[in-house]
């Protein structure tokens, strides 16, 4: 018959009070794809995928989206589509009322993973001070 090629992503969504839970949906070598749920408060830490492309899709919320060393950050909504290109900065601090919830596929899967300590992080997001930096 096949893999599944249909998911209903509400399954997989985990809010945390930690946190938040990286959910895979789905993945081969080809991507993974990852369900997010995001917490007012909670942030994603500013990373890149030095060997490939990560991409958002903004089911729910809003949040400041990173977009470089230096902690600039573009306001992103539902609707959105953002892409992180191959080594771009990029991840997510939840400035709203309401959880950010978005669907992540990156590709390949082996993409790769590096945490990039933001010039002005704490500066821009006090309560970074109190979270993991860990995913």
């Amino acid at each position: 018959m096949g893999r599944t090629r249909i998911f209903s992503s509400s399954k997989f969504f985990q809010p945390s009070d930690g946190e938040p839970v990286r959910s895979i949906v789905t993945e081969s070598k080809d991507a993974v794809v990852v369900a997010w749920y995001i917490k007012p408060g909670q942030a994603i830490p500013a990373h890149t995928h030095p060997n490939g492309q990560d991409t958002w899709t903004v089911l729910s919320g809003k949040g400041d989206y990173y977009l470089d060393k230096a902690g600039t950050t573009k306001s992103i909504a539902a609707g959105d589509v953002v892409v992180a290109h191959t080594g771009c900065v990029h991840g997510v601090f939840n400035n709203g009322d309401e959880p950010l919830v978005f669907i992540s596929v990156v590709s390949p899967a082996d993409a790769g993973y590096q945490l990039v300590s933001l010039e002005d992080s704490f500066a821009l997001h006090p309560s970074l001070i109190i979270q993991s930096t860990g995913l």
